[in-house]
């Protein structure tokens, strides 16, 4: 521990400088004392606002093991149990197939083993829709093995802390604060956007652009999915639920969380990650949580959260050494968080790193993105392209069950345009080939261009479009509707 300690500043001030990263804050909790509590770098980039330990940052998915700790408040407070059916607390709530809708609990959601796919409705929320509209439309996403597959889910583990809070009598954002927040004094945690908006310090999202520098992003308002993906907090605030974490729900000689009901939240709940060889370790995913084991057979729990809009974060616990670490991070994912964190229990543990975790996390959130690309290159039509036909053959109404109206209209110039989510967000389109155009796309699930496809009926004029990224679950064909 004192060799860790002693080299995490420099640990992170070389991530700093080898990544670009504007704002990092740390925190170390140890035998339930807060052994290191630091900030580095800016707030925003090209400002004099520096990063302390009071700084609120964004959590991204850090928000999970937040989450199933206040649902294990919850549990222990006999508001519901861990598996108790979703549907009874939860008014309009199904998934497709109506015996997985009567029996999935809490805990299949949180563990995401509910048999939605990856993701599912996270492209709704980057299309404006709400809450209440993406959890009611969970039902249209093709389903997988119940119980048999791992998905990661931020609508699913959301429509299980819904059911939580309204089995209560309030919404999600107060439970936390009750429950969790405020008996435990985490006084600048919020699981509203608005509070993160308003904090007077607070760390800035930020981007990579095309040159190599930093520059902040949007705001990530990620309310929707709140319970998964919403939280703002600083390191201290975290250090604090850190030591409740290891101390089995109690802080300051208080028990703020029933440790039976926090001790499930850590226990594997499906395989997240198989075996790549025979003799290779599988990973487990718990309640919220990543689940996996060292080399000397010791739980150890970790969470990292990602905005590709500007934040990246990890925890990672070993339980029975009573240690933990919680790395804050202002810039989109590039590694640096998770890198923090298995340089400082490589040392901790070993003595020294076991290998340069930077180029290897980071290379793991660069393989992802190019993934989600189109394989097609549309920034480059064929040579031999086909022209397009006449705006009036693409332009019209679409409906969607899952998406809702897809809308094309056209220009002065003839340019076409396409309005999708309930406010009309506006993508103009680029003809690639035929009556295929491409435009460019927006939001946390952007993967750069992506292709529109019309098909034509026998009156010259298009029945259907088909959106590429909006299709990888088969639900992205709209049919005209006018």
């Amino acid at each position: 521990m004192d060799a860790a300690l002693g080299k995490l500043d420099g640990v992170v001030e070389s991530a700093m400088r080898r990544t670009g990263v504007p704002g990092t804050a740390v925190g170390v909790v140890y035998q339930d004392r807060v052994v290191y509590l630091k900030g580095f770098g800016e707030r925003r980039v090209g400002q004099s606002a520096e990063v302390g330990p009071d700084t609120v940052f964004q959590l991204a998915s850090l928000s999970k093991p937040l989450a199933s700790t206040v649902v294990a408040g919850a549990v222990g407070d006999k508001v519901v149990s861990w598996d108790e059916p979703v549907a009874g607390h939860l008014p309009g709530f199904a998934l497709k197939d109506p015996w997985v809708t009567r029996h999935v609990t809490v805990a299949d959601l949180f563990s995401h083993r509910s048999g939605l796919p990856n993701h599912a409705g996270d492209l709704l929320e980057d299309l404006g829709y709400d809450r209440p509209y993406i959890l009611s439309h969970l039902r249209y996403e093709p389903p997988a093995p119940f119980r048999a597959s791992y998905a990661y889910t931020n609508f699913g583990l959301t429509a299980a802390a819904e059911a939580v809070a309204r089995a209560k009598g309030v919404g999600w954002e107060k439970l936390s604060e009750d429950t969790l927040y405020k008996p435990a004094g985490m006084d600048s945690t919020s699981s509203r956007f608005a509070d993160y908006e308003q904090a007077p310090d607070k760390a800035v999202t930020h981007v990579k652009s095309d040159d190599g520098n930093w520059r902040a992003a949007f705001v990530r308002d990620a309310d929707a999915q709140a319970p998964a993906g919403g939280v703002s907090s600083t390191a201290r605030d975290m250090t604090r639920w850190l030591r409740l974490q290891l101390a089995n729900g109690k802080i300051d000689s208080r028990q703020i969380i029933d440790a039976e009901s926090l001790e499930r939240t850590h226990l594997p709940e499906i395989v997240s990650q198989p075996p790549a060889a025979p003799a290779g370790r599988a990973g487990f995913y718990g309640l919220g949580w990543n689940v996996s084991y060292d080399d000397h057979g010791r739980l150890r729990l970790s969470h990292s959260g990602a905005f590709a809009l500007g934040a990246n974060t990890n925890v990672t616990l070993l339980p029975g050494e009573q240690l933990g670490i919680v790395i804050l991070t202002n810039g989109e994912p590039v590694g640096m968080a998770d890198a923090v964190a298995l340089d400082f229990f490589d040392t901790a543990q070993n003595g020294r790193p076991s290998a340069d975790w930077l180029p290897l996390v980071g290379g793991i959130y660069a393989k992802e993105e190019e993934e989600a690309k189109s394989p097609t290159d549309y920034a480059h039509p064929p040579a031999d392209a086909e022209p397009a036909r006449a705006g009036s053959a693409y332009t019209g109404t679409y409906d969607n069950a899952y998406y809702g109206k897809a809308v094309v209209t056209a220009g002065e110039n003839g340019r076409l345009t396409l309005q999708l989510g309930p406010k009309g967000m506006r993508f103009p389109l680029t003809h690639y080939d035929g009556d295929t155009f491409s435009f460019a796309t927006k939001g946390e699930n952007a993967v750069g261009l992506t292709g529109v496809t019309f098909t034509v009926g026998g009156r010259d004029t298009a029945d259907k479009v088909r959106v590429e990224y909006l299709d990888k679950n088969g639900l992205g064909t709209f049919t005209r509707g006018d």
